[in-house]
């Protein structure tokens, strides 16, 4: 077994010894790779049997192959709804109330210069509408969470009129759906451009699902203000980004708590415990 980096959590040590190092040279004697959604060659991997994922999502894994090969995936769905749901509720919070840049200046002692400006005003959360763009599993324990701040919320359907309709209506967009060859670019630059004045989008699902360079665009002019954990390059983040006041930006850490990454490592464990006696895994996607 290979892993492409330690797993927290106690769960990870009945394992016993695992080699840890990346999965970027070919190796003939690796039946079960761990991963966190980085991509590899399958073919410098001869006799892979299983690619047990540290995450839900697992864009970068090559889905079609590995069916192709017999080579089973597991993910780790369930466990981290909450903590991506909390994050979701912070940036909007952290973007519309100014939390950054109000923690700017109390360190930098502009306190007293800023507070009684207008541009120090931000937006309120509670009473605002709320557009949920997939409601699964990640995207309802939002939308519980808005129940608290009084929030209506619309979420989208399958038909793409009903997702225009809802980026149009909502004064903050939170997406939550996997990457996929249909989502790939799904917030368009027009569909950003229909946003409301002021409203603000939440990014916890993945970068590519928006135009990011639309959206920098946006965000650049100020119409629009933004709360991103996801980005397209990752760990590049457009630099434009860096300087704006309407921006909050976290580095992929929706799941980055120690009861949720601890709780990940169990149901990777698991599966890897099963594939090795010859049960059924616990959570396989393919």
């Amino acid at each position: 077994m290979l892993a492409t980096r330690r797993l927290p959590g106690p769960a990870w040590d009945e394992l016993g010894e695992v080699e840890v190092g990346p999965a970027d040279a070919p190796r003939d004697d690796v039946e079960v790779l761990v991963v966190t959604n980085e991509p590899f060659d399958l073919d410098g991997f001869p006799a892979l049997r299983l690619v047990a994922n540290f995450g839900v999502g697992y864009d970068r894994v090559d889905v079609d192959a590995c069916a192709a090969r017999g080579v089973a995936i597991t993910n780790t769905p369930g466990v981290l709804d909450a903590a991506t749901a909390d994050l979701a509720v912070a940036l909007m919070l952290a973007v519309r109330r100014g939390v950054v840049a109000g923690d700017r200046h109390v360190r930098t002692g502009t306190w007293g210069s800023h507070w009684a400006s207008p541009r120090s005003l931000g937006r309120d959360v509670s009473g605002t509408t709320l557009g949920i763009v997939g409601l699964g599993r990640i995207g309802s324990a939002v939308a519980r969470r808005a129940q608290g701040f009084d929030m209506r919320v619309l979420h989208t359907r399958r038909r793409e009129g009903d997702l225009d309709e809802l980026i149009r209506e909502s004064d903050i967009v939170s997406l939550h759906v996997p990457l996929t060859p249909e989502t790939t670019g799904l917030i368009t630059r027009e569909r950003l451009a229909s946003m409301k004045d002021g409203a603000t989008l939440v990014n916890t699902a993945r970068g590519a699902v928006v135009d990011e360079d639309a959206l920098v665009d946006e965000l650049v002019s100020g119409r629009i203000g933004a709360g991103l954990d996801v980005f397209v390059h990752e760990p590049h983040v457009p630099p434009a980004l860096f300087g704006l006041p309407n921006v909050v930006l976290t580095p992929h850490i929706a799941s980055a708590t120690i009861e949720t990454r601890s709780a990940m490592t169990r149901i990777v464990v698991d599966n890897v415990l099963a594939f090795a006696q010859g049960e059924p895994l616990p959570t396989q996607v393919v």
